[in-house]
């Protein structure tokens, strides 16, 4: 599967700071400091429906973290799965009357022309989970026959109990894990397991759905959270710097996932640093699939709506917080990019060498983006008001705010 064009990360004068973010296993900051690659795995859509202003927030924060080791003169190597089949996508193509392929192919590619509008980097590796297929079944298979894995009617689950830091990542109660599980697609209710929360790995033939051969474990489809482990491990290996996502994916996805790394490897931690979005809200709720309350990208662009603005209303807020989108939010961002692009545009103005180390201090800083975008609306208020004498000035404002905010003026 391939991903999107790539747009040319502009070079800075200096060099970046290392980023100290939010891990969400130990609760507090840690400072990253990869090696001459930085290794990231963000958790990517299941191609169901259009790519929607949650999904735009979540992306944009860890396209941010590649921009901000950009910045360092490091390499990024960054791979994004997409779950390109399970029980959503199927559901959704029943109820639409289209095949489920199809519906995957259409909209994946949507995705990926909503994220190169936004000038997201795209990932060195962008693989579907049919493709991964032949890679996961030989781990199932391991995880079985280690004891990390039972069958159950035919379908293999993860043993939770097989990995001792189980529950690291999330730190929740065994409660709230057993909500989460049977809202975010585990089934703890069903008989037979060994624990509620044990996750399934390989879910055995079902009429009318698709399979694929499991080798020993016969005709099937692969669980969520093996999907992503064997394409983390096969690309990133072990302890790789960043696991990526949705602040919804810290439970079940995120915690299974470890787990099933920790124990087909005997090593820990999966990841460096557990890193989560917040979620975005419409009318009051979370935005949704299920609900229907979304914001699509690809409607806002085909209404003229400026990606540029799109992505400064997604600056607008801390990429931790939970927010909630509406009109105003684009106006202001709109509004701004009028203002940045105007600033821009003089031949000459007020020095921006501090703004650039402004602005680098401000993402290495948790990524404080709202931080940022008002050092460069004061620098565009001093444009306005006083203009200045730096020809070199617009220009490395515009290069600045382009490579680390990823917003072309």
């Amino acid at each position: 599967m391939h991903a999107w064009p790539a747009s040319e990360v502009p070079a800075l004068p200096g060099k970046g700071r290392d980023l100290r973010i939010h891990d969400t296993a130990t609760g507090g900051r840690v400072t990253l400091a990869p090696g001459p690659v930085a290794r990231i795995y963000v958790c990517g859509i299941t191609p169901y429906d259009a790519t929607h202003m949650g999904h735009a927030a979540t992306y944009n924060a860890f396209d941010l973290v590649q921009r901000v080791w950009l910045d360092t003169k490091r390499q990024v190597h960054y791979v994004q799965n997409v779950t390109d089949v399970d029980d959503p996508l199927l559901e959704r193509a029943i109820r639409d009357g289209v095949d489920w392929v199809g519906l995957a192919e259409r909209e994946t590619a949507l995705f990926r022309e909503d994220m190169t509008a936004l000038r997201m980097l795209p990932p060195q590796h962008y693989i579907g989970a049919v493709e991964a297929i032949p890679g996961i079944v030989p781990l199932v298979e391991r995880l079985r026959d280690s004891g990390a894995a039972y069958e159950l009617d035919g379908d293999i689950y993860f043993s939770v109990d097989a990995d001792p830091h189980f529950g690291e990542v999330s730190h929740y109660s065994t409660e709230l894990m057993r909500h989460l599980s049977a809202e975010r697609g585990g089934d703890p209710e069903r008989p037979g397991k060994k624990n509620p929360l044990d996750p399934m790995l390989w879910m055995a033939a079902r009429e009318g759905e698709p399979s694929w051969d499991g080798a020993s474990l016969g005709a099937g489809r692969p669980g969520w959270h093996i999907e992503c482990v064997a394409i983390a491990l096969d690309h990133l290996g072990m302890g790789f710097d960043v696991q990526g996502g949705g602040s919804d994916l810290i439970f079940p996805h995120h915690e299974m996932g470890a787990s099933h790394a920790q124990a087909l490897t005997g090593e820990f931690p999966m990841a460096k640093a557990y890193v989560h979005a917040g979620m975005v809200a419409l009318d009051g709720e979370k935005m949704s699939k299920s609900k229907g309350n979304l914001v699509f990208i690809s409607k806002l662009r085909r209404d003229g709506v400026d990606p540029a603005a799109i992505r400064l209303a997604l600056l607008s807020h801390r990429y931790r917080d939970d927010w909630e989108w509406t009109d105003q939010v684009l106006r202001d961002a709109q509004e701004r990019l009028g203002r940045w692009r105007a600033a821009v545009s003089r031949p000459d103005g007020p020095s921006a060498d501090a703004l650039v180390e402004e602005l680098r201090e401000a993402l290495s800083d948790d990524l404080d983006t709202p931080t940022a975008l008002v050092a460069v609306d004061r620098w565009a208020e001093l444009q306005a008001a006083e203009g200045g004498t730096d020809d070199s000035a617009p220009g490395l404002v515009s290069r600045a705010v382009d490579a680390l905010l990823g917003v072309a003026l």
